[in-house]
């Protein structure tokens, strides 16, 4: 046995570092297909006019790199460009507009847009979700509890909304 251990403990650093190298080796290549991609949208759309699609990808790879500023404005063109975008598509620009202006604690836009979002499509649980996080964030508690309860109407074991739900109730207990 004791002279099995250092071909054990080699065998053992081999697996690790074999690991560590795949992993390593598709994050490098996840991240040459985003930076690919943001290239030539950003070549693009700088040339000329895009689709409500491209607007909207390019804006959804600014978010990502928490560039915020830029992907409301790609998100507005994406809103203009697209008159024929269907409505849950629609209600997917205007969540990740509510998205980046939450990141920016711009609490009221964010509301709006969540709000436009779930005109369009009701049901849309990520962006009551996202609404209920706005409301919290303002501290409405009362709108941010129907919101989550507007959620679990709609997807009943969603996690998220069954926390949130149930921690804004105790709150709202103990403060009356």
């Amino acid at each position: 046995m004791q002279d099995n251990l250092p071909l054990i403990y080699l065998s053992i650093l081999l697996i690790l570092l074999g690991g560590a190298a795949i992993f390593i080796f598709r994050q490098i290549l996840r991240t040459r297909r985003i930076e690919t991609t943001f290239s030539r949208l950003h070549k693009k759309l700088k040339e000329e006019q895009g689709t409500a699609e491209e607007y909207y990808e390019l804006g959804s790879l600014y978010l990502q790199k928490k560039l915020f500023v830029q992907s409301i404005s790609l998100f507005q063109k994406a809103l203009k460009a697209g008159n024929e975008i269907e409505p849950e598509n629609q209600a997917l620009i205007y969540n990740a507009l509510g998205y980046a202006y939450l990141a920016q604690e711009q609490l009221d836009l964010a509301i709006r847009q969540y709000k436009e979002a779930l005109k369009l499509y009701p049901e849309y649980v990520m962006a009551l979700n996202n609404l209920g996080n706005a409301y919290e964030r303002k501290q409405l508690t009362a709108q941010a509890l129907e919101a989550y309860e507007q959620v679990l109407k709609v997807e009943p074991k969603n996690d998220t909304a069954k926390r949130r739900a149930e921690s804004l109730r105790k709150r709202l207990v103990t403060s009356n």
